[in-house]
């Protein structure tokens, strides 16, 4: 009696959120395929790849892992550490791009 009273308290989310976040998820994923098909390179390609990327994580996580559903503190928890390794990759990749023009200003043949 008690078990059935503690599985109707829960929430059961309709199938077809389900549904739905499955058909994006490969709507999704076969546009990142189609970034290799049309052999898209440099730039363009990376960006495209890591947004698609992003986009199916941020699906996974908000619906599979029920992150939508959460108090927000819980969601800060796990958004916002993920968030500032993102903006300090960027930063480092900006520095990194900083110290190879210096270096090779520096250690260029002279004239």
């Amino acid at each position: 009696m008690a078990q059935t009273a503690a599985h109707a308290d829960t929430q059961q989310h309709p199938i077809k959120l389900y549904l739905v976040v499955w058909g994006w998820l490969f709507i999704l994923s076969t546009c990142s395929y189609l970034v290799d098909y049309f052999n898209l390179e440099g730039t363009l390609r990376y960006s495209l790849i890591l947004l698609f990327m992003m986009l199916k994580a941020g699906l996974i996580v908000a619906v599979f892992m029920h992150l939508a559903w959460e108090r927000l503190a819980l969601s800060y928890t796990i958004l916002v550490p993920v968030g500032a390794v993102l903006v300090f990759v960027g930063i480092m990749a900006y520095e990194a791009d900083y110290t190879f023009l210096t270096r090779l200003e520096f250690f260029a043949p002279g004239p």
